[in-house]
């Protein structure tokens, strides 16, 4: 959890604490108990913060991880363009899959795994909107517009799938097989 979320309040660290444990432990395996350690906020707050209980803090931390991870891949996508974003998401999951020692993932992976209905569809929801960013991308760069929705919902999928295989072999090789093959199957495309 950075300074400024925890310096905006128990309810920002929290959140951000929600997100840190649904990516390590799934959503089921994070507790209360285990946000309020992790967060440090005050044990009454969590009600206070989130009347709907465990629901809407797991919903409101899905809503806020895929925020973000949409605002970073259109950042990226739009400066680098799909092949060289596919590097640069892969670089900053191996990053954090050795910072935390092959067990931190993708919280909205954990939200769509999850019980929490709201969260499963905000992480559906998320999932539409990364694969919208890959194809757009693709569509500047000249390729049809079904062709590219087709083309990104593979490496959206591929990309996640190789991040849970990464994190179940403690090992980013699957990360590097998979991108290296989108990168021979996107570079003919966008070349």
């Amino acid at each position: 959890m950075s300074a400024a979320e925890r310096r905006d309040g128990p309810r920002a660290a929290m959140i951000a604490s929600a997100i840190a444990l649904m990516s390590e432990r799934g959503v089921a395996a994070t507790s209360f108990r285990d946000v309020l350690e992790h967060s440090g906020a005050p044990r009454g707050s969590i009600y206070h913060h989130f009347p709907g209980g465990k629901a809407q803090l797991v919903e409101e931390a899905t809503d806020r991880a895929a925020t973000r991870i949409e605002r970073s891949l259109t950042a990226k996508v739009d400066g680098l363009g799909v092949v060289d974003t596919v590097r640069a998401v892969v670089d900053l999951w191996r990053e954090g899959l050795v910072a935390t020692d092959y067990v931190a993932g993708c919280p909205v992976v954990a939200a769509g795994l999850g019980t929490e209905p709201r969260a499963r569809a905000r992480a559906g929801e998320a999932f539409d909107t990364f694969v919208d960013v890959v194809a757009r991308s693709l569509v500047a760069d000249g390729v049809g517009a079904e062709r590219a929705r087709s083309l990104a919902n593979l490496v959206i999928a591929a990309l996640e799938g190789a991040l849970v295989v990464a994190q179940a072999q403690r090992s980013p090789a699957p990360l590097d097989a998979v991108v290296a093959e989108l990168e021979v199957l996107l570079a003919p495309v966008v070349g």
